[in-house]
């Protein structure tokens, strides 16, 4: 997985952003959030992202597609605490004709503007038909919807 750092993909123009705070049950038997709130956490992101470009779970079903994680990858920095307030963002770092890889970056929100990245993850959606299971391509309107390049006739996954 390539490096994400806070001055660079972190602030890509089409980064979505969404605010949490990290609850009690959140945290595991060591005080620190467990593994399995960050990948909730990535995934909720997503889930938002996507909403809020418009494909909501009813769009996702008029199309007759739907995104589905194909992989995980999550590397975990640094402790995060209840109470903190974490920023998740996330962007299409990559597409390919039936899949795509979405970056994430938790980001503990410090005073001052002295943010520090926690966690940071890379997931592989595949692009799958509904009613069959299958992969297939990408719609342009949903790469259009994502701020990507429509998919031409030649490209492949």
């Amino acid at each position: 997985m390539e490096a994400l750092t806070l001055t660079e993909s972190t602030t890509h123009p089409r980064v979505f952003t969404s605010t949490i705070e990290v609850g009690s049950d959140d945290i595991d038997q060591l005080g620190h959030a467990n593994n399995i709130a960050y990948l909730r956490w990535v995934q909720d992101v997503a889930v938002a992202h996507s909403s809020a470009v418009g494909l909501d779970v009813a769009a996702y079903q008029r199309m007759g597609g739907v995104f589905v994680v194909r992989r995980h990858e999550i590397d975990y920095l640094r402790p995060v605490l209840r109470g903190e307030t974490l920023e998740l963002r996330t962007w299409i770092d990559s597409v390919f004709a039936a899949k795509c890889r979405r970056a994430t970056a938790i980001v503990r929100v410090g005073s001052g503007g002295a943010d520090t990245i926690v966690a940071r993850a890379m997931t592989t959606w595949g692009f799958i038909e509904i009613a069959t299971g299958r992969p297939t391509r990408i719609p342009n309107d949903i790469r259009l919807a994502f701020g990507e390049s429509p998919l031409r006739s030649s490209q492949s996954a």
